[in-house]
Order: structure tokens, then C-alpha cells, then sequence
């Protein structure tokens, strides 16, 4: 069992930045793949950002693409999502999830673990 505990969230003017921190319990972490998803309120949760368990791979959704960058700290059994020029848009409550098959992965079905969600609220 693996326990994700998200962190970092807040109240930011639109072209701010905020970094998501993502803690997870256990000692597979390292061996398993990282996702971020957001779900907006009346919206489906949607795909953020994913990293294998390496760190080698990584993959973005188009809408963030260039303004967000996914991390992992395999030491600390953390995950990142640095989110720079942040956008109205990006309004959401911010979830990290854990994927023991380690590959990066864009599918939410794909995932094992979720955490609570952190909000991310950007005023314009």
C-alpha cells in the first residue's frame, strides 16, 4: 500500500508560479511510475504530467506543455510539478498518482494510488 500526500497548492496571480510536492509513503516508490491530474469543478479529471520511474521519461499534456515540469527525488520519495506563467485555465484541484508499472503512463486507469488533491486557484 502506498500513501501520496500532495502539498504546494495555493492562491497565485495568472503568469505566477507554484511547485507541487507529492509524498509518498513506502519503500517502492522508486520503482514506481509518477502521474499529476486536475479536475476542475463539472470537468473530468484530466491528465497533467507523468514520469517513469527512472526519471528518463516523461510526458505532458498539450495545454501545459512548456509552462509545467514534472520531477522526481527518488531519495526523498517525492514527486514535483513545477508550474511556471500559470494560467486562469489551470484552476483545479491538483491530484499525483502512483503506477507500480513504472512506465510513464497517460491513462488515469493505468494508476494504482491517489492521493487527496491539492487546489490550485489562479486569479486573473
Amino acid at each position: 500500500q502506498v500513501q501520496l500526500v500532495e502539498s504546494g497548492g495555493g492562491l497565485v496571480q495568472a503568469g505566477g508560479s507554484l511547485r507541487l510536492s507529492c509524498a509518498a509513503s513506502g519503500r517502492t516508490f522508486s520503482s514506481y511510475a509518477m502521474g499529476w491530474f486536475r479536475q476542475a469543478p463539472g470537468k473530468e479529471r484530466e491528465f497533467v504530467a507523468t514520469i517513469s520511474w527512472s526519471g528518463g521519461t516523461t510526458y505532458y499534456a498539450d495545454s501545459v506543455k512548456g509552462r509545467f515540469t514534472i520531477s522526481r527525488d527518488n531519495a526523498k520519495n517525492t514527486v514535483y510539478l513545477q508550474m511556471n506563467n500559470l494560467k486562469p485555465e489551470d484552476t483545479a484541484l491538483y491530484y499525483c498518482a502512483a503506477d507500480r508499472g513504472g512506465r510513464a503512463t497517460i491513462r488515469k486507469t493505468t494508476y494504482d494510488y491517489w492521493g487527496q488533491g491539492t487546489q490550485v486557484t489562479v486569479s486573473s
